[in-house]
């Protein structure tokens, strides 16, 4: 038998604060301060400190606002990474970004507007997409 697969992930993503499994679905508000996955369904709103991970099974619909966003599932919402934003290349992002540091790997798919803000910018909880651009000086 195969050793305990959760503990891999741990390793690998820094410490798993959180996971929302394959076939699982959850609706509301999501807030945390470390490393979230999640490989189920999840609607609503989530708000991070560190790091969401959206596995390849994750179906999210919600608006995303997190220091590093990765995602290798469907994403169909606004999301602001204040650190980096990393598109796998099983990614489908329906929905603008603002983030200072970008990767998209090819086949990863990317529908929306694209925002990129100096980190100092972003720490100052600017939201995408308010104002039209023109923020005045």
């Amino acid at each position: 038998m195969a050793s305990n697969p959760g503990a891999t992930t741990s390793e690998a993503t820094g410490g798993l604060t959180a996971f929302i499994d394959q076939g699982s679905e959850f609706e509301g508000k999501l807030s945390f301060k470390e490393t979230v996955r999640i490989d189920g369904h999840f609607r609503g709103e989530i708000s991070s400190e560190n790091t969401l991970i959206v596995g390849e099974t994750g179906e999210i619909e919600a608006n995303i606002r997190s220091k590093t966003v990765m995602i290798s599932g469907a994403v169909v919402g606004n999301v602001t990474a204040t650190r980096q934003l990393v598109l796998h290349k099983t990614a489908r992002l329906q929905g603008n970004v603002e983030t200072p540091s970008i990767m998209i790997e090819e086949g990863a798919v990317f529908n929306g507007e694209m925002k990129m803000s100096r980190p100092e910018t972003m720490a100052k909880g600017n939201k995408p997409n308010q104002g039209g651009g023109n923020q005045g000086s």
